[in-house]
């Protein structure tokens, strides 16, 4: 039923007879060039600062560090903060790198106690704090990656790939910290963010798993044939989150040479998990689900178990783990709860 659903779409075809690396590239290359942008300009050095300590955060199971990690361009410098819960008395601990819309610990998206329980760290940015969430290229690190202030090529990067950027330098940060374990770095955001985490994840090779929670219309859903949120849509309020090239795609879709499940198959042969809500029609649960199917056949093709699942769609509640390809859906609406959290930890347990 789901192959024969994938087959009325026409969706670009994966670009096997290459070498898995050669594929990815090949995949994410179109990606960059005509949705989420390229990086014209690049860091040319890291360093970070210490800014304060919590010594006894979350009841004294874990040490709170804010870190101000400071990127120099040719141009000039950029700085914005990071904030790292990280257990006591453990040592290689897994980590998630949570790309956030607000600078709080604990928030109401990261419950960073429970986080902190399940034996996780996290570190957590505020992407506002990176650049602005609006078409202004002046602010934050935009005019640095840039090397002008606004998009001047048609596959300058949008905000999406900017605050990408950003989940990847706080990777950078981690891997100095010993008491983690760089080989179970986890990239993980809610929405636009949920976008991110996958683009950050397809980019960057040391994230073992990429998790998108409610991502839908350019994030983890397919668009041909969505329900919600097509390229229309998010193009003529957010256009500013792509390279300008996206918008060739406004109410062409079929023209696009590439789908999201590209994005996803790009992953491989690291892990992908994609969370929807059942109520959260916009971004189109279902097509998000078939995202997943597609993807897993890539993985599958090149020798790694992909997305395990029954021929349907799911229903709410239910969970997808056997494969590296996850999912699942959780009931209600748009929102990255603390039910999304735990069957996110469920799964970076078997990494």
């Amino acid at each position: 039923m789901l192959k024969e659903t994938l087959n009325g779409l026409n969706l670009p075809k994966f670009p096997f007879g290459m070498p898995i690396e050669e594929a990815k590239n090949t995949m994410l290359g179109v990606l960059l060039e005509e949705e989420y942008g390229v990086l014209p300009n690049r860091e040319t050095s890291l360093s970070w600062e210490p800014v304060s300590e919590e010594e006894n955060f979350a009841a004294g199971k874990a040490i709170l560090r804010t870190v101000n990690i400071t990127a120099q361009f040719e141009t000039g410098a950029f700085t914005f903060p990071v904030r790292a819960a990280v257990p006591k008395g453990k040592k290689k601990v897994p980590f998630f790198v949570h790309i956030n819309f607000r600078p709080d610990v604990p928030d109401r998206y990261e419950p960073t106690e429970e986080i902190i329980d399940s034996g996780f760290a996290v570190l957590s940015f505020c992407y506002k704090e990176v650049t602005s969430d609006d078409a202004d290229f002046s602010n934050g690190v935009s005019p640095f990656l840039l090397g002008a202030n606004e998009q001047v090529r048609p596959n300058d990067c949008g905000k999406i790939a900017m605050w990408a950027w950003a989940a990847s330098r706080v990777l950078d940060y981690a891997e100095t910290l010993p008491e983690l374990d760089p080989n179970r770095a986890m990239a993980v955001g809610h929405s636009r963010l949920g976008k991110t985490a996958l683009l950050a994840g397809a980019q960057d090779t040391r994230f073992a798993l990429a998790i998108s929670n409610d991502s839908g219309c350019s994030g983890a859903a397919i668009t041909r044939g969505k329900q919600g949120e097509r390229v229309e849509d998010i193009c003529s309020r957010l256009g500013y989150w792509f390279c300008k090239n996206y918008e060739k795609y406004r109410g062409k879709e079929d023209d696009m040479p590439f789908d999201q499940h590209f994005l996803l198959a790009a992953i491989a042969p690291r892990k992908v998990y994609v969370a929807s809500a059942a109520e959260d029609l916009w971004a189109d649960p279902d097509f998000e689900f078939l995202s997943c199917v597609m993807a897993g056949d890539y993985f599958e093709h090149y020798g790694q178990k992909g997305f395990v699942y029954s021929d349907r769609f799911p229903a709410a509640g239910e969970k997808l783990h056997k494969g590296n390809v996850a999912y699942h859906k959780r009931g209600g609406t748009h929102f990255l709860s603390r039910e999304d959290w735990r069957l996110f930890m469920e799964y970076a347990k078997t990494i």
